[in-house]
């Protein structure tokens, strides 16, 4: 057990790493971040803050040194350079990493445990895009197999003459072809696991997506998903077990009708609190980022159920957060802004939380 008053090293400087700092105050640690740009938001509201590159050997041990426990708030942390950190405790693993950092890699460990991801092939040439679509069909999603993230990294294959039109440098790294899948709805598995085994499961919410990017979750989700959380939950805690994963871990999935096969199709990982978990700052008896610390930290995890009737997130993306005033004309709407400078389309400036309370 960590106790408090001990540092929380975080690695990555971005939004979510200033939630998990935030509610680590709360619960009286300090918190360094580690992270290669200047304008860290996450550093704004923590006690130390190292800027260097991920291959800074010597910059990385330093940082170690000063942390009690380290954590990353999000997956594209280069794992090679991560050997720096020695013996320093880092949760969850980098076995996390590995594993959600590559989409083909992603899949291939989910089917091993019994999930059905969408049909998939890998692809390294047109050659194999065009292959991939005769074997899966179209319409399909030709995506990076490492480093995407809110619709980045993707195109859309609708017909063969969309792969034909694709430039050549598309295929200078590591790509996966995916067959589309027909779904109802979108949903997350959020969970906590302690080293001890114990899992928590908030209420999975129904997400929205806007051009790649989360739009808003609904908790609770409609009937269309709340049939099938059970077992996507058998799935995310098999995922977790497995890579004897501590901390929160989220997982994606689609709801399909019985006519496309029925039951959740898993979409990806991501280890570490996820943007779809937002509303449990307000909305849960304990938060995400409250819960990955209690969990990294050896505490006792926090109780994960609904303080409110329903809540709904919204993200607040390029200028909406100028309307800040407005949303906080309404009294049930809990605001939360995240310090960027540039309101810029497609980058998320914040999110606002209602609670339903009636």
């Amino acid at each position: 057990m960590i106790p408090p008053g001990e540092t929380i090293g975080i690695l990555g400087g971005g939004q979510l790493g200033r939630m998990l700092a935030m509610a680590a105050a709360q619960l009286g640690y300090r918190c360094h971040v580690f992270a290669p740009e200047a304008d860290s938001i996450a550093a704004d509201v923590c006690a130390a803050f190292t800027r260097a590159e991920w291959s800074d050997a010597e910059a990385l041990a330093r940082f170690a040194a000063d942390c009690a426990v380290i954590t990353y708030e999000f997956e594209n942390v280069p794992v090679a350079p991560l050997g720096a950190l020695g013996d320093a405790l880092l949760l969850p693993g980098a076995n996390a990493l590995e594993v959600a950092q590559d989409r083909l890699s992603e899949k291939a460990f989910v089917s091993e445990l019994g999930g059905r991801p969408a049909p998939f092939a890998p692809v390294d040439s047109r050659a194999d895009l065009l292959a991939a679509m005769a074997r899966i069909g179209t319409p399909g999603v030709l995506k990076t197999r490492r480093d995407g993230y809110d619709g980045k990294g993707q195109w859309r294959i609708m017909t063969p003459a969309d792969a034909e039109a694709l430039g050549d440098q598309v295929f200078a790294r590591p790509l996966v072809y995916e067959g589309f899948v027909h779904f109802d709805a979108e949903f997350s598995v959020i969970l906590c696991r302690a080293a001890n085994g114990d899992v928590r499961f908030w209420d999975s919410p129904e997400n929205r997506h806007d051009g790649g990017i989360l739009a808003r979750s609904t908790v609770p989700a409609g009937r269309k998903v709340a049939g099938q959380v059970g077992q996507a939950r058998q799935l995310a805690r098999a995922v977790a077990d497995r890579l004897g994963y501590v901390g929160v871990l989220t997982c994606e999935f689609f709801a399909t009708s019985a006519s496309d096969g029925g039951g959740p199709v898993f979409n990806e990982m991501a280890p570490r609190v996820h943007n779809s978990g937002h509303w449990t700052i307000e909305g849960a008896i304990t938060s995400q980022f409250e819960n990955h610390v209690r969990a990294i930290c050896g505490l006792p995890l926090g109780e994960t159920r609904l303080a409110a009737k329903g809540v709904v997130m919204d993200n607040l993306i390029g200028d909406a957060a100028h309307d800040w005033a407005a949303i906080l004309s309404d009294p049930t709407n809990h605001l939360h802004l995240y310090g960027k400078a540039a309101a810029r389309p497609g980058r998320k400036m914040g999110h606002v939380t209602r609670l339903i309370l009636e």
